[in-house]
């Protein structure tokens, strides 16, 4: 069987915010199931389900396998009512349909603007900023299970949700590839604002535009929003998770700032762990680097290799575990290595 649009040697640092990675040995374009089905029954090497390429870090050496980019379209209000039930294709740019469901007023996602990637990858890491996480939102999500070919429906807590984690990313990681993610937004609802950086920003304000607007201008000035002539923004945005740890071990370290999670547990700041290990915005290393804007931001500062950035990222880690006793863990995935 042959793949109409196959190509061969396709460079995948284009194809990355980081702007990263060596090529992939195959790649092809889907825009319907069909298309996805027949691309992975071609492929006897490994492959990868490749979105908008803003969660990952790609090796120098590339991917020898078949990497297939998901470019499945579409929003489909499903109902409304006192909540909307929209159906979005995995391929739709996630950021644009933040913009579409505060145009309608539909409430949920708000803080989710400005993140950069498309909607279909949301639920793998459960995408969350300023006190908002996808996960509240979605009702279910459809996903071609790789092992029989079928086409299945799974509920939000089929989907076994955590922070910045899923059922597709650890349980089952190679398992789903997601075709559509349907939201239970709430109609004329207002903005929820929980952290009080963004409460600040926007004041008394709770309508969902203002909201947006506010996200969006803090996320400009830690550089996370994606702009070609700045090249803090060549990152995965945040690399590292905040981490999460037992309420005697919060207890057993020095004053820093903490925040009850679930279960009873802490979360720790990343970024406050990273800045007193040593590391100031905008250190060095090689070509790569920290943002000037936000030590949770690795970035490419033009022509840096994935060993590069491996070396940062272990070196923040290194000194963080030796100072703090706190492993950091990455958010973004490793391809190649």
């Amino acid at each position: 069987m042959t793949l109409p649009n196959l190509e061969r040697d396709v460079p995948l640092a284009p194809l990355t915010t980081l702007g990263i990675g060596g090529p992939a040995r195959y790649f092809v374009r889907v825009t319907t199931v069909d298309e996805l089905r027949a691309a992975l029954d071609w492929s006897k090497a490994p492959t990868f389900i490749l979105g908008g390429g803003s969660n990952l870090l790609v090796s120098d050496n590339g991917f020898d396998g078949l990497v297939i980019q998901i470019d499945l379209r579409g929003i489909t209000v499903e109902s409304e009512d006192e909540t909307a039930m929209v159906k979005v294709a995995a391929g739709e740019p996630w950021d644009a349909f933040v913009r579409f469901a505060v145009h309608n007023g539909w409430a949920g996602i708000e803080c989710l603007s400005g993140i950069p990637g498309l909607t279909g990858a949301t639920p793998i890491q459960n995408v969350g900023a300023y006190g908002q996480d996808v996960s509240e939102t979605i009702a279910r999500v459809e996903a071609l299970d790789r092992n029989d070919g079928i086409v299945k429906w799974l509920t939000n807590a089929d989907c076994r949700f955590a922070y910045r984690s899923s059922l597709f990313k650890n349980v089952e990681r190679d398992r789903y590839v997601i075709l559509s993610v349907t939201f239970r937004l709430k109609r004329n609802g207002s903005a929820t604002i929980r952290y009080p950086e963004l409460l600040k920003e926007i004041g008394s304000r709770t309508d969902l535009q203002s909201a947006r607007d506010a996200v969006i201008a803090i996320r400009k000035r830690k550089g996370m929003v994606l702009d070609p002539n700045d090249p803090d923004t060549r990152s995965d945005g945040s690399f590292f998770m905040n981490p999460i740890v037992t309420a005697s071990i919060a207890d057993s370290l020095p004053e820093m700032p903490k925040f009850p999670s679930d279960g009873g547990s802490v979360k720790l700041s990343a970024a406050w762990l990273i800045e007193h290990a040593g590391f100031e915005k905008g250190f060095v290393h090689g070509r790569a680097g920290i943002s000037t804007k936000h030590t949770l931001a690795l970035i490419n500062r033009g022509g840096a290799s994935a060993r590069e950035l491996l070396e940062l990222v272990r070196l923040i880690q290194s000194r963080v575990r030796d100072t703090f006793g706190i492993e950091l863990q990455p958010e973004p995935n490793f391809i190649g290595f």
